[in-house]
């Protein structure tokens, strides 16, 4: 029953929190199987941090409390941040709201390999240890990754594809909290209570903010996408602005790459709007899936897309929601 307890505190916990933040994800951006994948590579960046960090030790002959409070937390970050690195890089980050999820499955993965390890390790102890080590380590490794992902798809909407300003800071920010966690300022029933209060805190008001932002990102998108749809499919396109600037780049371009380019417009108009409403219907309660003809059109998509070559892009870049989170919502529903 002690051995059976020592596991529920040490593991469940950090589990339960983050099927909290699923369950809470009305948009539910991050589906099941990424969940795995990143609980699986949290783990994995348990294992690595394990064997550096104890050939870092044996190597330079560290003191255990200098280690663990200035060395470890750097390491330990950097290794859980490197999947969340890949996903905001490859535009699989749309909101902080599934950075949050997605930072916290990698931590709880850390977190749950870590725990096991202790378990078969230091053996019988006190239970208070597997509730400080479940409630608060486990949740601190979480936490600390959840908050680095959600600095790095802020910064990112804003310094754009420049890694060092994104993910530096952030990883700075989440390894000083790490360090002070290890510091014991407080009591660790204490520092254990306080990260309780504190993250949710912090949860709360990210979920709060980017429900908002998607609910209007969605809305604005939405509006605007219709009525360029209602442009093309009315047949006033060539009476319009856009119409005649298409027929302007005539003067630049082949005949047959203004042909791909409106191609490639009416494609990503259409794909858009389709993407937008699956989202939408998500927030109401319906899981609805793309129609089958979706991968096919998003595979000629990419074709066009390198058809017309990156100057062509550039020409028509104006009448394209081409924002970090315009590609990323169909690349979502891609996937």
């Amino acid at each position: 029953m002690n051995a059976l307890l020592d596991v529920i505190f040490s593991l469940l916990p950090v589990l339960g929190f983050l099927a909290a933040l699923l369950f809470l994800d009305s948009f539910k951006l991050v589906g099941m199987r990424s969940v795995l994948a990143a609980l699986v590579i949290g783990g994995l960046a348990a294992g690595a941090a394990f064997v550096i960090n104890r050939a870092m030790i044996q190597s330079f002959d560290l003191q255990t409390q200098t280690f663990t409070r200035y060395i470890a937390p750097l390491i330990e970050e950097t290794l859980k941040a490197l999947w969340v690195i890949y996903l905001v890089r490859t535009r699989r980050v749309g909101f902080m709201v599934d950075a949050a999820i997605y930072g916290f499955a990698v931590g709880a993965g850390f977190a749950v390999i870590e725990n096991l390890y202790y378990l078969q390790t230091v053996g019988d102890t006190h239970l208070v240890l597997w509730v400080i080590r479940g409630l608060g380590t486990a949740s601190m490794h979480g936490g600390t990754t959840a908050i680095f992902a959600i600095l790095a798809r802020y910064l990112s909407s804003r310094a754009g594809e420049k890694p060092l300003l994104v993910f530096g800071p952030s990883l700075l920010v989440a390894a000083a909290l790490h360090s002070i966690f290890n510091h014991f300022i407080l009591p660790p029933i204490l520092m254990t209570a306080l990260l309780l209060v504190c993250f949710p805190l912090l949860i709360v008001v990210v979920f709060s903010r980017s429900e908002k932002a998607t609910r209007h990102w969605l809305g604005e998108g939405l509006d605007a996408d219709m009525e360029l749809w209602t442009l093309i499919s009315s047949g006033a396109l060539s009476e319009s602005r856009i119409g005649k600037y298409l027929e302007s780049l005539t003067e630049h371009f082949p005949p047959s790459v203004v042909a791909d380019m409106f191609c490639y417009l009416q494609l990503h108009i259409e794909l858009s709007i389709q993407a937008k409403g699956l989202l939408l219907a998500r927030e109401a309660g319906a899981n609805l899936s793309p129609d089958e003809s979706f991968t096919a059109k998003l595979r000629e998509l990419k074709f066009l897309e390198e058809s017309i070559g990156r100057t062509g892009r550039l020409a028509i870049h104006p009448f394209l929601g081409t924002s970090h989170r315009d590609l990323w919502h169909l690349d979502l529903l891609g996937r």
